[in-house]
């Protein structure tokens, strides 16, 4: 009888699953998620004042959505969401809206008891990877690595230095790491991600990798690559202009420009999958494409991103469809295409888009939900065309397929609907955790 210790037996069940035929024909994935993008930043989404050639080939390279949501309007519960693959106020930490370096918010990070989408997918075979911002906390607990990543090359905060690469406020500090040291490259913060997203995709994989890429750009502090650190002293959402937006945006297309050319020049080119798509809407400098309001809130001009997919010789070039797509449904779409099973206990809320994006189902109706509590105080859902939200002004009931920018509140005209809408919204919340005062 052969006895086998764990780590012996371990190592050959990995070696049986990265040699399994069914494993190693599974495509590779990279999701890149963006920063405080307004819906009309890119040129290809309507912007006027600068280009972003890089990220609209990528769009017509495959399917560009039109009616994409971000989960919620701020960095940490849209990022819990995508981790997950459930609405952020199921998560503790995704009731922090947004997590920052204060003693109070630092005890709330992802654990493990939360399985990540890189947990899921690392168990099914994949290699896993995240560059750039992490923003799911700050203890040892809530690592990238305690959660799923096999490589981790970032930063922890909500936004840091360009340049100097120091997070917070007051006494900065160092704020960039490789797995769990701290490292210290010299350059353009936008420009080091991409050169570590590079190198991740040129190098030889043993298993199909999947790849997180997390830029910071186009999020405060505003500075292009030829600008100076800020001062220790200085408010990161200060200073800013249009030119020195436009310079980061320009960083960012480059990046994803060469991002693009070394996919495409490995053997790795047909059989990866490329997801882009932002975090919520923009704000200082951005263009919203004449959507309401912005970041922070559950206007349109706060949830409506920018998103498209691209899988050679499965999706078709040049599409763009008006299927509404929210963040936990690339989750779903990620886990299904790689074989990888939810855990039972924490059930997806979102739905696998790839059958749409390859044309095999049309585009479908249905209802997502959107609540914000701590800094803004709104509800919102969206069900089919109809939208309704409330917030601090009252209660609204728009249509948005004829009416984007929410200009004709139809509350009145349409009071069943405002009403069914209003109790759906009542129903979904008592599933969802209790909100958390500021």
């Amino acid at each position: 009888m052969i006895n086998l210790n764990a780590n012996r037996l371990f190592a050959l069940l990995l070696i049986l699953l990265v040699n399994n035929p069914a494993t190693s024909q599974r495509p590779n994935v990279i999701y890149i998620m963006t920063d405080d993008m307004g819906y009309a930043d890119l040129s290809g989404y309507g912007r006027k004042e600068y280009q972003t050639p890089n990220l609209d080939k990528l769009a017509a390279q495959g399917i560009k959505f039109t009616n994409a949501y971000s989960a919620a309007s701020l960095c940490t519960p849209t990022r819990v969401a995508y981790m997950t693959g459930r609405y952020s106020a199921r998560t503790p930490v995704g009731l922090i809206e947004p997590l920052t370096g204060t003693p109070k918010d630092t005890a709330f990070g992802l654990t493990a008891d939360y399985p990540s989408i890189a947990t899921l997918i690392k168990a099914s075979g994949y290699e896993t990877a995240l560059i750039g911002k992490w923003h799911l906390g700050f203890q040892a607990r809530h690592h990238p690595g305690k959660n799923g990543f096999d490589y981790f090359f970032g930063f922890k905060s909500g936004g840091i230095d360009y340049i100097s690469h120091k997070g917070g406020s007051g006494n900065r500090l160092h704020d960039l790491y490789e797995n769990e040291s701290p490292v210290h490259p010299k350059g353009y913060l936008t420009d080091i991600l991409t050169e570590k997203a590079v190198s991740y995709v040129s190098k030889k994989h043993a298993a199909p990798f999947f790849l997180t890429l997390n830029y910071n750009a186009p999020h405060w502090p505003w500075q292009g690559p030829t600008d100076a650190a800020y001062h220790d002293t200085t408010n990161f959402q200060s200073g800013g202009s249009p030119a020195i937006f436009a310079a980061m945006m320009k960083s960012l297309d480059d990046g994803i420009g060469r991002l693009m050319e070394a996919l495409d020049g490995s053997v790795n080119a047909n059989n990866t999958i490329v997801i882009f798509t932002n975090d919520n809407g923009g704000e200082r400098f951005s263009d919203n494409g004449g959507l309401a309001d912005k970041k922070g809130t559950l206007w349109e001009g706060g949830i409506r991103v920018p998103a498209f997919v691209r899988w050679p010789g499965k999706i078709a070039p040049g599409r763009v469809t008006d299927q509404v797509a929210v963040t936990m449904d690339w989750t779903k779409t990620i886990l299904s295409i790689a074989g990888a099973k939810a855990d039972p206990a924490f059930p997806l809320d979102g739905i696998d888009l790839m059958p749409h994006c390859i044309g095999q189902k049309p585009a479908m109706e249905r209802t997502i939900f959107w609540r914000s509590y701590q800094r803004v105080q709104q509800k919102a859902v969206r069900m089919g065309k109809w939208k309704y939200l409330q917030d601090k002004n009252g209660a609204y009931l728009f249509d948005l397929v004829s009416d984007p920018a929410e200009k004709k509140n139809l509350k009145n005209e349409y009071q069943d609907i405002f009403t069914q809408l209003q109790q759906k919204y009542a129903e979904w919340e008592k599933t969802m955790l209790t909100p958390l005062p500021l």
